[in-house]
């Protein structure tokens, strides 16, 4: 039992901290709200002191195999727990501005994060499938965590009603896969599907119906239907949260059932993600580029880079899911970075949501709009930024697999997509300020958004350490 605990005591510290944090809230003045937000910083830090101190080489087992604490899991826990602790920081000014800078707030975000952490170490359908819930219920309270506006109470609803229909899919696929293999373990339905037992067919159809559920974690086309009106209508803050660390999730959700679980069925799923993977590069890019909104055309932007992170899946090894790995944390960092300068852009009683907010950055303040360059030039894929190596990491992947078209056509969207990329820089350079408000902001805010910016430059120079990282979780791991 010790043992057991031992494995999963990050998540134990995160609900721990969750729930001191909400008794707490019920004692902590108004005038004293940041007590709440620096002790959700402090349980963060110290999760991350756990996990790097408890991490080790290999796997272990818990809960009669249904929790698994190995290389893999540690680093993307490292990483969501960054990922969320940037969110906190950057949206602290936006949070406080509208009078969302509250307990329960915190404590959502800590439970959204245990949800995820629960998936990353899942061995299991039903503990994938607990995570899952957790983080999905806790994402829904947070998108209408600003009750008195009805734009992020539609959008709740909407997430809502699509998030319980994909969670039926999901689970329904569950249950046929445990009606073909009489198991929910992971590494017994791989056992199964390798041997070729079981029924084929119903394991096909579960398939089906289990593709479709992460395809709608994902926002991938054609479920992305929640994205652009999640993205929009949530308060900034949340919607970055939504946009980067739950990603981390979804690719270990991702990796575990179709590398691990279902790998025996690797043809079958594979057709299955070039369509999704080709659709969501061309329409999430083509649809981008006549979005007025930042957030809807960061919306469009996100499925589209999650249809170039299915292409590493593609090639169903190691270098290739090693690319879909970095391609994720790439992606999930420059999201945080280019949500950041959105919410250092707005202030009390305005959103810098319009494309038309960005004219003229260079005049108000060289220093942001050149983060916001870096930015704009590593979601389009210009070298040397980070996502410039990440586009040709999981292109490189498709291509040594033989997917030449399909490599072929990501380029196209890519090209595609710089397009509205670049129109963002070329408004901040060469336009006339609309707005000539100061940019205000804390200074330990300023000094992380630009340390996230640089660091896509950095990278993008210097990849070797994080995709060598990459590389090593997944070979130290058995999915």
């Amino acid at each position: 039992m010790r043992a057991d605990l031992y494995a999963v005591l990050p998540e134990i510290a995160i609900l721990a901290s969750a729930s001191l944090i909400l008794i707490a809230g019920l004692f902590i003045p108004q005038a004293r709200r940041a007590i709440s937000f620096w002790l959700a910083q402090a349980a963060l830090l110290a999760t991350m002191w756990i996990v790097v101190s408890t991490a080790q080489v290999g796997t272990v087992r818990a809960f009669h195999g249904m929790v698994v604490d190995d290389m893999l899991g540690d680093v993307l826990k490292l990483l969501a727990l960054v990922a969320v602790s940037l969110m906190l920081f950057y949206g602290r000014a936006y949070l406080e501005a509208r009078g969302l800078f509250r307990g329960e707030a915190f404590v959502l975000v800590l439970f959204a994060l245990l949800g995820m952490m629960v998936m990353m170490g899942a061995a299991s359908f039903l503990t994938l499938y607990l995570g899952l819930e957790i983080l999905s219920l806790s994402l829904y309270a947070l998108v209408a965590l600003q009750r008195d506006a009805a734009a992020p109470a539609e959008a709740a609803m909407k997430y809502f009603v699509l998030g319980a229909l994909a969670s039926g899919m999901l689970l329904y696929g569950v249950s046929m896969v445990y009606g073909a293999t009489g198991s929910f373990d992971l590494d017994r339905v791989a056992e199964a599907t390798l041997g070729s037992q079981g029924n084929r067919t119903l394991l096909a159809f579960g398939l089906v119906f289990i593709v479709s559920g992460i395809a709608f974690k994902l926002g991938v086309v054609p479920y992305h239907m929640w994205v652009p009106d999640v993205y929009h209508g949530a308060p900034t803050p949340i919607t970055l949260l939504v946009g980067t660390a739950p990603k981390l999730a979804a690719f270990a959700f991702t990796l575990r059932v179709l590398a691990g679980a279902l790998k025996g069925m690797e043809f079958d799923w594979q057709g299955m993600l070039i369509v999704l993977s080709l659709l969501s590069m061309t329409l999430g890019n083509l649809i981008a580029i006549a979005q007025t909104s930042v957030k809807r055309m960061l919306a469009y932007s996100t499925i589209a880079n999650m249809g170039f992170m299915l292409m590493g899946f593609l090639a169903a090894d190691l270098n290739g899911y090693s690319a879909a790995m970095f391609y994720t944390v790439a992606y999930v960092f420059t999201s945080a970075a280019s949500f950041g300068v959105v919410l250092l852009l707005s202030r009390e009683g305005f959103e810098a949501d319009a494309i038309d907010d960005f004219k003229g950055l260079n005049r108000r303040s060289p220093w942001w709009a050149f983060i916001m360059l870096l930015v704009m030039f590593s979601l389009a894929g210009v070298p040397p930024m980070l996502g410039f190596y990440a586009k040709f990491a999981v292109l490189e992947a498709a291509v040594n697999q033989g997917f030449v078209w399909l490599a072929v056509a990501g380029v196209l969207a890519s090209l595609v997509g710089a397009f509205y990329y670049l129109r963002i820089v070329k408004l901040m350079y060469f336009d006339e300020p609309t707005d000539r408000e100061p940019i205000v902001a804390p200074g330990g805010t300023r000094a992380i958004l630009s340390a996230n910016g640089l660091a896509l430059l950095v990278l993008g120079i210097l990849p070797q350490p994080l995709m060598g990282l990459c590389v090593v979780a997944l070979a130290q791991s058995q999915f």
